[in-house]
């Protein structure tokens, strides 16, 4: 039985961005084991949210900044009152004629439905309010979905979010499917106390909340207790600590709190419920390609704190009530005089710094450290990393800069020329010049990276994304350095690094995850019992069998709250696959596809799991139904090449990896696998033009060399394998396969 490689096992592990919700299945108590606290994920009853009217009786002032405010406004029950759109009107987009209309007082929409033809559906609900607006529609099984037509109402128009983007009304995307589900992608942050209460066995949904917005108590905590306090000891009254958000709260704690809604994040409870810090129930988006550039600025969504935790403002003890209201969520101060509460204008809101002329666009500080992008459609959020222009590292990583962000007629070029004229080389290392080499695979890249991630001055997230990427360059070098980290001061470091670990299919560092089961922190507790699945429980040491249960008992919540997403089944799936349980592990795949059965992502790993469990028409089946859909989608003709040549189709196993670099020319692993096939076949010819043309690609690629080496060698051109082995020992002159095989052509001079 064949072994599904480390780096395949890490995809799975990371296909899915799972957001979150919350859940009132886990019952678990404070449980003490040794100097572990685990705190609860208990349910918070409603009746201990008193709502905002209650909290006016005291604090009117602050009720009346929250009023009206985005977080007032996150969601409400539809009325003539509440809705901002035009509802007797029609719009088209990618091909779908929507109709908005009213009758007998309530709203409606005819549009496209999940099984490709047009419906009425009546809206439940509202969805913000500025820059645009959204409507919830109820389906069955509880499941609420947010239409993709929502209303600009600073504009007064309907717009598409997704404008250039053609989704199949079968797709995850779809409005009607997973992709704009209320139940798991909104509603844990736009209402107040949500229990999402999914049931996986019907994948339908009973979600309920406290309070239908984010009122104070979404923020600060239940009020019931605090109220019953403020009652009993009225002037006597102090803060005990239970409410959150305060005045005493500390500038990092409260970066944390707000986060929980302003990140994007894993979910790691079962329930937020106010216990414990942001990692015992979250575990952030780390910096990725796909969701950042390489150098750390915003690309896909991240929710601000992702990016604000990688400033030097955040390592300033600089928090978000120092710019925003914490009520009315507005700046506190418009223009420069914002930033003018610490930098003084005298050096900075100048033409001397700035180099435009005072008072235009380009003299604004938030234009060259706080560059945007659209989300959303017309959502403009801002970067709130607060980064310096580099257009040196546009040069090297083409990576964005705010100069041609702003003056798009001018070049990269241009713009780093003009940077030294004006404040002359960088005499300082932005942790972006250590990951960005890391994450495009430069030569220096595995270097980077460990320098980075060992530097205790950068901030966390950029260390611990260090170390994640750590993932594309391993070897035994890099294992140890991430064995280290697991002792890292910092949770998400070491949370990155098990996530690395645990993604290499063998048990060697089992003992260095066991003690990590009494982590302070639950996300790590959670990611070291993934790490630890191969073990089951008779396996345990004894010092650790009470806290192996604690921890297994957040284990399955953390499955449960993620198993309404593709990316949480899979999590089960990959549970089941550590511990060799590979009928469990296939089942747990075809129940992601039972949830998004076009998801080509999980098909292709689904049919390596049918190869490896010699299920070879099951696997076949999957393959051609991707190629079907996604016929440029070139790791499919990679892996079904590798089921043909087990099955002996040799001929066909060429034409497909021939595909497979058509569509992804730079894939080494193809160049090699097509020459293991003609040299199967006795074509040397093609076998060595295979190798000759990955080396094109990357020439000092060891496999790709020693492989030719040996096809020289078995083909008696002795001094062609000879030259290529010299090079080899060039490249790694410790390698002791390379010195014997070097020895066994005949050379004596080592």
């Amino acid at each position: 039985m064949k072994n599904i490689s480390p780096k395949t096992i890490g995809l799975l592990l990371t296909y899915m961005i799972i957001i979150l919700s919350c859940k009132d299945k886990l019952k678990s108590e404070y449980i003490n084991q040794k100097d572990t606290v685990f705190i609860s994920a208990n349910v918070i009853p409603d009746e201990h949210f008193l709502g905002d009217v209650a909290c006016k009786k005291c604090h009117e002032d602050q009720f009346k900044s929250w009023e009206g405010s985005h977080h007032d406004k996150a969601m409400q029950t539809i009325s003539d009152s509440t809705v901002l759109a035009n509802f007797n009107t029609t719009f088209k987009s990618q091909g779908v004629l929507s109709k908005f209309f009213k009758k007998d007082g309530d709203y409606y929409v005819n549009t496209e439905g999940p099984d490709g033809k047009n419906h009425d559906y009546k809206i439940e609900y509202t969805f913000g309010i500025t820059p645009l607006q959204q409507y919830i529609v109820k389906f069955p099984d509880g499941h609420y979905q947010c239409l993709r037509t929502a209303w600009d109402s600073e504009k007064n128009k309907w717009f598409d979010l997704y404008p250039d983007f053609k989704v199949v009304h079968s797709e995850w995307l779809h409005w009607s499917r997973g992709g704009l589900n209320w139940n798991n992608m909104c509603s844990d942050c736009h209402s107040t106390n949500v229990r999402e209460n999914y049931n996986e066995t019907t994948h339908s949904y009973d979600t309920k909340f406290a309070i239908i917005n984010v009122n104070c108590e979404a923020c600060h905590g239940p009020g019931k207790n605090h109220v019953a306090d403020v009652s009993r000891l009225g002037d006597a009254y102090k803060n005990s600590g239970k409410m959150k958000m305060t005045l005493d709260t500390s500038p990092k704690e409260l970066v944390d709190q707000c986060a929980r809604c302003h990140m994007r994040r894993e979910q790691i409870s079962g329930n937020y419920n106010f216990e414990g810090t942001m990692l015992d129930h979250y575990y952030p988006q780390l910096i990725t390609e796909g969701i950042y550039h390489p150098d750390g600025q915003i690309l896909d969504e991240d929710y601000v704190y992702g990016s604000f935790v990688q400033s030097k403002m955040y390592h300033n003890d600089v928090t978000c009530t120092n710019c925003h209201d914490a009520h009315s969520l507005e700046l506190k101060f418009k223009g420069n005089n914002l930033c003018a509460q610490c930098h003084v204008p005298e050096d900075y809101d100048t033409p001397k710094h700035h180099f435009h002329s005072q008072n235009s666009e380009g003299s604004q500080c938030i234009n060259c450290h706080m560059t945007g992008k659209y989300y959303m459609g017309n959502d403009f959020r801002r970067d709130h990393s607060f980064r310096i222009p580099r257009p040196d590292l546009s040069l090297k990583y083409n990576v964005p800069n705010a100069c041609t962000q702003c003056h798009q007629d001018k070049s990269d070029d241009w713009a780093w020329e003009n940077f030294k004229i004006q404040y002359g080389v960088p005499d300082y290392t932005h942790f972006s010049e250590l990951l960005a080499p890391g994450l495009t695979g430069a030569e220096n890249g595995m270097t980077a990276l460990q320098t980075l991630a060992k530097d205790t001055i950068y901030p966390e997230i950029a260390r611990a994304s260090a170390v994640r990427a750590m993932s594309n360059y391993l070897t035994s070098e890099s294992i140890d350095a991430l064995l280290s980290f697991l002792n890292d001061e910092s949770s998400l470091v070491k949370g990155a690094s098990i996530d690395v670990l645990s993604e290499i299919n063998t048990t060697d560092y089992v003992n260095y995850f066991l003690p990590l089961l009494k982590d302070s922190k639950r996300s790590v507790r959670v990611k070291a019992f993934f790490a630890i699945s191969a073990l089951d429980a008779l396996q345990i040491p004894a010092e650790y069998k009470g806290v192996y249960h604690s921890v297994k008992s957040e284990f399955e919540a953390y499955l449960n709250i993620n198993a309404d997403f593709v990316g949480g089944r899979i999590k089960r799936a990959n549970h089941f696959l550590k511990k060799g349980d590979l009928q469990k592990a296939i089942q747990g795949y075809e129940s992601a596809l039972a949830i998004d059965n076009i998801n080509n992502n999980v098909r292709i790993n689904l049919a390596n799991l049918y190869y490896t469990n010699q299920q070879y028409t099951e696997a076949e089946n999957a393959f051609k139904m991707i190629i079907e859909q996604e016929p440029e989608y070139g790791p499919t003709y990679y892996s079904y090449a590798l089921l043909l040549a087990e099955l002996n189709r040799t001929e066909d196993a060429i034409e497909n990896i021939k595909k497979a670099i058509r569509y992804m020319p730079q894939n080494i692993r193809c160049y090699y696998n097509l020459s293991l096939l003609y040299d199967k076949m006795n074509n040397f010819k093609e076998a060595e033009k295979a190798l000759v043309n990955g080396l094109k690609i990357d020439h000092r690629n060891e496999s790709l060399l020693y492989t030719l080496a040996y096809l020289y060698s078995k083909n008696k051109d002795i001094e062609k394998a000879k030259n290529i082995a010299s090079r080899l020992l060039e490249i790694n002159p410790q390698n002791t396969q390379y010195i014997n095989f070097y020895k066994q052509l005949g050379n004596t001079d080592l």
